[in-house]
């Protein structure tokens, strides 16, 4: 069933969003366009603007958090599980393993076995982890930016040799560039990191892309981090592959890195699944992480992911929905009238890559420009690395007046400078 949504703002602009799902958007249970008040909650994402951008009074639109209430039955099955009192050592139950199990099957189609399935408090902590586990000081691993900042911590921070195969940007879109991934492995490269969607620029890599990838690092013994934790927020219409599902090979080099923090807004919850189904490198991976002492987890993030995995369809399904009104937002307001700044249009997140190399400023500029010219507070592009320069990334994971009052300010400023 289609239907249409029409926004109208203050300044006679309008846009047109086409929405097919079985939810009509007019209809929606859950309701987007209301937000909680974040500030004075210890919130990273607000209450850290002083420190991050210098002004306390910038629209914040950069972590990557959302500032819709996390779904009820979440919230819900929080409560009941405070109502009984003790918050002792638990460990996950059978239940926690089928819900997760049964949404990658639904959503994504691969299946999964209990066995695969380990814990890590956060994927960035898993980067960490891998590191660890499958490389040795002096190793190679490659990433392939502009790509999510903690990549390359991940690698440096442990006295591994960063890698670099940048993405090709070409008329069409982002690319994975095979060619230049087969000539900067050596005998020294021991992982690959994978943004499977890609953050920053939305891409979701198809199936031969992925085959592809797989038979390379296969064929040099080369282990796969696949950062698979934006996975689930496909624009309408997107299919998600993950990396260790396209064939044997694929499964036999990929850690496979989910977690609902991003799609049900529980980062602070600390809790991702890790999903190894070679026994060799669940091994040294379970080894690593018992070691440390970081394998139980906690009892809230054991209970929202199951709550979350279990009743969370339909509300993913509508937070995407408005997700995807927020993008068409976007785009069609920087075509009519913001014509220097050419949006990436994103196949999955809820983040936006913003081409800004029209306004001529260098990320340093592009960042004093947005914080004090718009009041506005994004992510500059250069800290993804190369290929980021002249970038910014915006998060549209809050309500569309919010969105919209950034664009009109971001255009005023410009009008101001020019």
């Amino acid at each position: 069933m289609h239907s249409k949504h029409t926004y109208k703002s203050g300044c006679s602009f309008s846009f047109s969003v086409n929405f097919a799902s079985r939810s009509i958007y007019s209809l929606m249970k859950y309701n987007f366009d209301e937000a909680p008040c974040r500030e004075n909650t210890n919130c990273l994402k607000w209450d850290k603007r002083k420190e991050v951008f210098g002004r306390a009074d910038v629209i914040p639109m950069w972590i990557a958090d959302m500032d819709f209430s996390t779904p009820p039955f979440i919230i819900d099955a929080l409560r009941q599980r405070l109502n009984h009192g003790i918050l002792g050592y638990s460990y996950r139950p059978d239940s926690y393993f089928t819900a997760l199990i049964n949404w990658i099957s639904e959503l994504h189609g691969w299946n999964v076995r209990q066995e695969w399935i380990e814990f890590s408090p956060g994927v960035v902590p898993a980067l960490n982890l891998c590191t660890i586990a499958y490389t040795s000081p002096g190793d190679e691993i490659i990433i392939q930016p502009p790509v999510y900042p903690p990549f390359y911590g991940a690698v440096t921070d442990h006295g591994r040799r960063l890698v670099f195969n940048p993405l090709l940007e070409t008329e069409k879109g982002y690319s994975i560039d095979f060619d230049g991934l087969r000539k900067v492995i050596t005998p020294k490269t021991k992982m690959l990191i994978l943004s499977n969607p890609h953050n920053p620029v939305g891409r979701v890599w198809t199936q031969d892309e992925l085959s592809e990838l797989a038979e390379i690092c296969h064929g040099k013994a080369i282990v796969i981090l696949s950062d698979e934790i934006h996975s689930d927020l496909l624009l309408p219409g997107v299919k998600h592959v993950p990396l260790a599902s396209v064939s044997e090979k694929a499964a036999a080099v990929t850690v496979t890195c989910m977690a609902p923090s991003k799609t049900f807004n529980l980062a602070g919850l600390s809790t991702s699944s890790i999903i190894i189904s070679d026994p060799g490198l669940m091994e040294k991976y379970r080894k690593t992480l018992t070691g440390l002492h970081m394998h139980l987890g906690n009892i809230f993030g054991n209970i929202a992911s199951e709550a979350a995995y279990t009743h969370g369809r339909e509300w993913l399904e509508q937070l995407m929905l408005y997700v995807e009104g927020n993008v068409d937002l976007v785009m069609d307001f920087c075509r009519n009238r913001l014509p220097s700044i050419k949006p990436v249009r994103p196949e999955a997140t809820y983040m936006i890559w913003l081409d800004c190399r029209a306004m001529g400023m260098n990320g340093q500029e592009l960042n004093r420009f947005f914080v004090e010219s718009a009041g506005v507070g994004l992510n500059e592009g250069s800290r993804f690395g190369p290929g980021g320069e002249g970038f910014m990334r915006m998060n549209l994971a809050c309500p569309r007046d919010t969105v919209l009052r950034a664009l009109e300010q971001t255009e005023t400023a410009i009008k101001k400078e020019g």
